[in-house]
């Protein structure tokens, strides 16, 4: 009866919920049985993973404050492994309907992964950022977590994002080998995460020579909880002092996340944030709520505004690796590539393949799908989404190669600073998920080694004049894709229509795909001029709207 008693303090029923890129997201009023659920799932996850640590992040985002979600994190710091994403939407859902579903679903879990609950214990960390609901719904997971029993659970309180994945992953390390180890947890403190990143890049300064940042920095935190990161890793650093100016970082007022400010609202509306002010010389940068996306922007002596946003931070780190392979004479042994969406800008995708020649990959939108094909194909594989969201990974077999060329006694002065420097930028960079903080860090890095302005980043390549359009359908499901979401397979006839609007225009391309959470799509278009892409998409948007 106590078990039934936990659930029933948290049941709600009248909504289903799926568990898509983002884990679980919706109305936060809503989500109590879902984050029981979820605590559930998390356990289960850690027993049939021989015990190793699971973490849950508690977080909607970019989303407004009255949203919430939450997602589970993997060994590795990666997202949780696809094939489980069904399972976690059955047990959300039967936890929406009846104690009796509840249980039936949860058996069935466990039989078909082949978990005994009293057979092994799991082991959870949790964290959430800085929303109203988060105490309330972290209650309802820790109630699920109890429910499942045999389960210690670790909660971090508030963090970004990127920490949670960054601490779950170390929580592991020895774990995943030695499948004996019961240590406590916390394993790893949060500070390991300012030291970690800190020492790298205060190694890159050494080696590259600069003893401060280029110009003034201005972070827009979106008054989420990257603001209290920053301002603990990096205001009180002599390094980042009299440089980093920190503004909408009023996290403890849960009504003003990501209002006017933050990387969606800047990406979005393509003008500055509240409380940034165009005329300071610098750079500027807006985190999203939970830090876990960055973009970049400045204002030119005109007072124009112009927008660095993930296509641009991934072409300028594709543009410095590969500098760095060929100064350490690596580029033949060390493969080097980047991994983008369909909404990246044309001009980006044409610039890293004929101008740097670096070959690009596109993949589904999804961080999941991005980071597998980073990983999998590629030994540094840089993927950003271009709202900012993004990171490089390095596998291990590449930085072995390195490190041993390093060690060897032929390399000279310049090929050893540059195997120096890839190596140092894999610790400073947070492989696990995209990263607010330390994709700033990365960025600030480079731009520091190469002497380089915002106006001479910017200057690289221009953005193809592009159109986003939201339309609403009847079903969205009727609209289906194929070569990584960039065609239309159904409605029949549709994409033989799209392809002769696009040939209309100069340079034009559009795609339509459907939205994830809500019965609408996204009609993206790109042209030569501003003018013939805001036809284009208008053209697409009136096509849709007949199906």
């Amino acid at each position: 009866m106590e078990d039934q008693a936990l659930f029933e303090q948290h049941h709600k029923t009248g909504q289903t919920f799926s568990y898509g890129t983002a884990g679980f997201r919706s109305k936060s009023d809503g989500l109590d049985p879902v984050m029981f659920a979820v605590g559930v799932v998390a356990g289960i996850r850690s027993m049939f993973l021989e015990g190793s640590v699971v973490g849950v992040m508690i977080t909607a985002s970019h989303n407004p404050p009255e949203d919430n979600g939450v997602k589970i994190v993997d060994p590795r710091g990666e997202m949780m492994e696809q094939s489980w994403e069904k399972l976690a939407t059955q047990v959300a859902n039967s936890a929406c309907e009846s104690y009796e579903a509840f249980c039936h679903a949860v058996s069935v879990v466990c039989m078909s992964v082949g978990v005994k609950r009293s057979a092994m214990k799991g082991r959870i960390v949790v964290a959430r950022d800085s929303r109203a609901s988060g105490p309330r719904l972290l209650q309802a997971f820790l109630a699920g977590v109890k429910w499942v029993g045999n389960v210690e659970a670790y909660d971090y309180g508030t963090l970004t994002t990127p920490q949670l994945h960054f601490l779950a992953s170390q929580s592991n390390i020895g774990k995943l080998e030695d499948k004996t180890s019961a240590a406590p947890l916390p394993r790893v403190h949060e500070t390991a995460y300012y030291d970690t990143f800190l020492s790298a890049w205060t190694s890159i300064a050494q080696i590259a020579g600069f003893d401060s940042l280029p110009y003034p920095v201005t972070i827009d935190a979106a008054n989420g909880i990257g603001a209290a990161k920053v301002r603990e890793m990096l205001l009180n650093h002599p390094f980042f002092q009299k440089d980093v100016s920190l503004v909408n970082a009023d996290w403890h007022a849960a009504a003003l996340l990501n209002h006017q400010c933050g990387a969606d609202f800047v990406k979005t509306n393509q003008r500055l944030p509240q409380g940034v002010e165009g005329s300071r010389a610098g750079i500027n940068c807006s985190f999203d709520g939970d830090a876990d996306r960055v973009v970049f922007y400045f204002c030119d002596s005109e007072a124009k505004f112009h927008l660095l946003d993930g296509d641009k931070l991934a072409t300028l780190l594709a543009r410095f690796f590969k500098t760095l392979l060929e100064d350490a004479g690596v580029q033949e042994q060390v493969s080097l590539g980047v991994v983008q969406t369909a909404y990246a800008n044309g001009s980006s995708t044409a610039y890293i393949e004929r101008i740097l020649q670096v070959p690009v990959s596109c993949t589904p939108t999804g961080v999941k799908h991005l980071h597998h094909e980073a990983v999998t194909r590629f030994d540094i594989g840089i993927y950003f989404e271009a709202n900012g969201h993004g990171t490089v990974v390095f596998s291990p077999q590449a930085l072995q190669k390195l490190q041993d060329k390093l060690e060897t006694v032929e390399v000279g002065p310049h090929a050893h600073r540059a195997l120096q420097l890839i190596l140092l930028f894999s610790k400073l960079i947070n492989q696990t998920v995209g990263d607010a903080i330390t994709d700033m860090l990365a960025i600030l890095a480079v731009l520091s080694i190469l002497k380089w302005s915002p106006e001479t980043w910017d200057s690289e390549y221009t953005d193809l004049p592009n159109k986003l359009v939201k339309v609403v359908v009847p079903d969205r499901t009727i609209f289906k894709t194929t070569n990584a979401e960039r065609q239309l397979t159904s409605p029949p006839g549709l994409q033989a229509k799209i392809d002769a609007a696009i040939a209309r225009v100069l340079r034009g391309r559009s795609f339509v795909r459907a939205s994830g959470t809500e019965d609408a799509v996204r009609v993206y278009a790109e042209a030569a001029t501003e003018t013939e892409a805001h036809l284009l998409a208008k053209e697409v948007d009136e096509l849709v709207r007949t199906y």
